[in-house]
């Protein structure tokens, strides 16, 4: 039996852990799918506050793991496949393990959407990026590729511009999802030229760093290649919330809805990071919902003193 067990161990559950464990709770963290979360397939993470020369994500992820465990967090490795969250203590199982927990912080993060491509996953922190905040700075007078069609895609396209040499935006269709406000805004961006209907069929990286893309068009299937130096995906995010369908109140996206810092529809069930915010997922946000949840579940378990 635990006080709080942390689902996640990306930089929300990480905080959500050292501010629970100084709290004496005790936490368990369970590592999930991706262990470290997003900041484990970043290289250069250069906007987290007091890292003037910037850090590795990887780098970062396992400073913040030793201070939860300074604190005395403990961690298991696995993936949560089943919590029942119907009454307390709320019972969670990942794999053949069970725990029972009077308080659930839920901090299992979204993954990137990918192409889906032979080499893209590999390529991620070598010219493949799914985040232009984080490395939009590295591609300074280079040319890059944004693929996706959407909002984001557009943003990042737009917000790209400002450090690339040319930004070209694939999409496989001619008409685009994104609002015409972006779109117009974009078209009026005289760095970014539209690439439309073309999907990607290969990233070209001879040498392990990104060189460039092959495109088809989807309607007269010519093929060209187009060099860049970078290639954003931005086809959207998928919230790791599958486990919660029924239990917990989410957004048409599947995103958990927070309210009043980090309460969800579950007394008890408190929510961080990228899992319930499609708006900024940045690591200082998740990091700082962390310690929302952590500073809620404690209040919560104050209060709920048996």
């Amino acid at each position: 039996m635990y006080n709080v067990v942390i689902i996640g161990s990306g930089c929300a559950g990480l905080t959500a852990a050292i501010y629970a464990a100084r709290a004496n709770l005790n936490p368990l963290v369970i590592d999930g799918h991706e262990p470290g979360g997003q900041l484990s397939l970043t290289t250069h993470v250069e906007n987290f506050p007091g890292f003037p020369d910037g850090i590795l994500g990887p780098e970062l992820i396992e400073k913040m793991r030793q201070q939860a465990q300074r604190f005395g967090a403990e961690f298991k490795a696995g993936a949560v496949n089943e919590v029942d969250l119907r009454q307390r203590p709320f019972r969670i199982n990942a794999g053949k393990d069970k725990y029972e927990t009077q308080a659930l912080i839920v901090a299992a993060g979204a993954s990137a959407r990918l192409l889906g491509l032979k080499g893209e996953r590999e390529l991620i922190g070598h010219g493949v990026s799914t985040c232009a905040t984080c490395d939009g700075y590295f591609f300074r007078e280079k040319p890059i590729a944004v693929v996706g069609g959407g909002d984001s895609a557009m943003e990042e396209s737009n917000f790209l511009s400002r450090y690339a040499s040319k930004v070209h935006l694939i999409h496989r269709r001619n008409e685009f999802r994104a609002s015409k406000i972006m779109i117009d805004r974009v078209r009026k961006n005289e760095k970014v030229e539209f690439l439309t209907p073309f999907v990607v069929e290969e990233i070209l990286a001879p040498k392990g760093l990104v060189e460039g893309v092959r495109v088809r068009n989807t309607e007269t299937k010519e093929e060209r290649e187009i060099p860049a130096d970078g290639v954003f995906v931005a086809i959207g995010h998928n919230p790791n919330t599958t486990v919660f369908k029924g239990k917990l109140e989410m957004d048409a996206n599947g995103y958990l809805v927070a309210k009043h810092g980090s309460l969800t529809s579950v007394p008890g069930v408190f929510v961080a990071g990228d899992v319930q915010d499609h708006r900024y997922r940045q690591a200082v946000t998740a990091a700082g919902s962390g310690c929302m949840a952590a500073m809620d579940a404690e209040k919560f378990l104050e209060e709920h003193k048996h």
